[in-house]
């Protein structure tokens, strides 16, 4: 079946800046362990670290998918971030582009409104009744299409 068929929807794109995250992540636990006779450092550099991992496996990767009234909008494989959209409250949806100045991560930005990306430019730009959310996905027609779907449904 393919997915203009399907009436679900869920797609997860990976990114590969939770590797420098990690590789930080363990250049500060190789620190500690070279440090520790400064016993202040070292637990400075520990948290560092654990900070880093944490980072790294939260942002590893963005998942998108439908959960029947809402799309839910995730990063993992660590779940600390996640956000719920009725479809109902959507009013527009189109592709669009990023910017190298919007970076990544979750953050409002003055271009746009809130912004969601693991990686890359291509996003779903989501147009609500007082904000704009903009959801990174190397994916843009396909989400775009599907959420188009499920708005006229909810109407």
């Amino acid at each position: 079946m393919t997915r203009l068929q399907s009436t679900t929807y869920g797609h997860t794109q990976a990114s590969p800046l939770c590797l420098i995250l990690y590789a930080a992540a363990a250049w500060f636990f190789a620190l500690t362990w070279f440090l520790q006779k400064e016993p202040w450092v070292s637990v400075v550099l520990a948290l560092a670290g654990f900070v880093m991992l944490v980072v790294a496996a939260s942002f590893q990767r963005l998942t998108v998918e439908d959960e029947g009234e809402h799309l839910l909008i995730h990063f993992g494989p660590l779940p600390l971030f996640r956000k719920r959209v009725r479809y109902a409250d959507i009013r527009e949806v189109e592709t669009g582009r990023t910017t190298f100045f919007d970076g990544w991560g979750i953050h409002w930005s003055p271009w746009g409104g809130w912004l969601w990306n693991v990686w890359g430019y291509d996003c779903v730009v989501i147009r609500l009744e007082k904000r704009v959310l903009r959801v990174g996905t190397d994916d843009p027609q396909g989400l775009a299409e599907f959420l188009r779907s499920r708005i006229a449904l909810a109407r």
